[in-house]
């Protein structure tokens, strides 16, 4: 499909900087796909008016880590050169791949000294790599000198969340973000960005849930900065899809299963699960243990296996995730879901606000 089919004009204004207070108090737009699309006003904690006792909500449980790391860039016969880094998938206890600025003057054998600002200024302890390959789009892989739990260590005391690229380019990162850019669930460090639908939920609203009888169940998908990246081929056949290391554990599993036996229906909290679903179930719509990594790329035509409902904020306009969505309830239902949503102020990306999706009919 053209990529340009996804396409929209978003005023700036519409870009949140800063998430709802508190969380469930953000606006959540109900959409229920047709020849004439069913769009409703609501905020997040009407959530439960729309479940029903027996329904099971997918979250992902990844915890988001200081992943942003400035560096100086050391080469024999050459000076030190400033250089940041965002990692965003773990391959061995001390190798992380990350995407690098300046990509271009890197080159294999270099080695990083991270928890640096310049030639001179240490500022929370060096961390030194050296880059064993070099991809395309400034794509690196760097294995460290620490491993293991002291390289956690040492990238929580050296990193900053990276916060997402529209953010980041109005205003810096604060402590206010370690806190506001982290579900209240989180629990398995290794995400680079966090699974914003999620970011929206409190003890307050998940005791609603519980109260209706409406079952919650966790998964883990490790989010890439992959998911910030542009697409920038003209048709969707020419996009290469980043990979992101998920796990379903057997326990979940079984356990999706027997919602689906009895006629519940499995609500995704955020794409970021919903993919994770999706490429652990099989044709046959049962899900199973899974456990690797997915670069699973859902576009318009693609027949949904196990999801039934999805719990999602509003995505960037070319993004894989408007093709996602545009796939689920379907392109001409988000393009005027979306355009209401920018014509009555919702707040866009990840701070904004929410949208619950109704599947198309197959």
């Amino acid at each position: 499909m053209r990529v340009d089919l996804f396409d929209f004009d978003l005023p700036d204004d519409n870009i949140a900087l800063r998430p709802a207070n508190p969380r469930d108090s953000a606006r959540l737009l109900v959409v229920r796909p047709g020849n004439d699309p069913e769009l409703a006003d609501h905020v997040v904690r009407d959530l439960v008016d729309f479940l029903k006792p027996g329904d099971a909500l997918v979250f992902n449980d990844t915890k988001v880590i200081p992943a942003q790391l400035e560096g100086i860039r050391h080469r024999e016969g050459a000076g030190g050169q400033q250089v940041s880094a965002t990692l965003h998938m773990r391959t061995e206890p001390d190798v992380w791949k990350a995407f690098a600025k300046p990509g271009k003057r890197i080159k294999v054998g270099d080695r990083i000294e991270f928890g640096r600002s310049d030639a001179n200024t240490c500022l929370l302890g060096s961390l030194m790599a050296t880059v064993e390959e070099k991809g395309e789009g400034g794509e690196v892989t760097l294995r460290f000198d620490l491993s293991g739990p002291a390289l956690d260590e040492a990238i929580m005391g050296s990193g900053h969340i990276p916060l997402p690229p529209y953010i980041a380019a109005k205003r810096p990162e604060d402590e206010q973000d370690r806190k506001d850019y982290q579900t209240i669930y989180a629990r398995e460090e290794g995400a680079v960005a966090a699974p914003t639908a999620g970011l929206h939920f409190t003890p307050d609203l998940f005791a609603g849930l519980d109260a209706a009888g409406v079952e919650r169940h966790f998964v883990t998908l490790h989010v890439g900065a992959g998911t910030f990246l542009p697409v920038k081929a003209d048709d969707t056949d020419d996009h290469k899809m980043h990979l992101e290391i998920g796990h379903v554990s057997a326990q979940t599993a079984e356990a999706l299963n027997a919602v689906k036996a009895r006629g519940g229906r499995i609500v995704c909290v955020g794409t970021t699960s919903l993919r994770l679903i999706e490429s652990a179930a099989s044709e046959d719509g049962l899900i199973h243990a899974w456990s690797d990594a997915t670069g699973i790329f859902i576009t318009p035509g693609y027949r949904f296996r196990a999801v039934d409902l999805l719990m999602t904020n509003f995505h960037l306009p070319k993004s894989t995730l408007m093709m996602l969505v545009s796939a689920f309830a379907g392109l001409e239902t988000m393009q005027r879901a979306y355009a209401h949503a920018i014509e009555t102020g919702y707040r866009f990306y990840s701070y904004g606000d929410s949208s619950l999706l109704h599947r198309m009919p197959r």
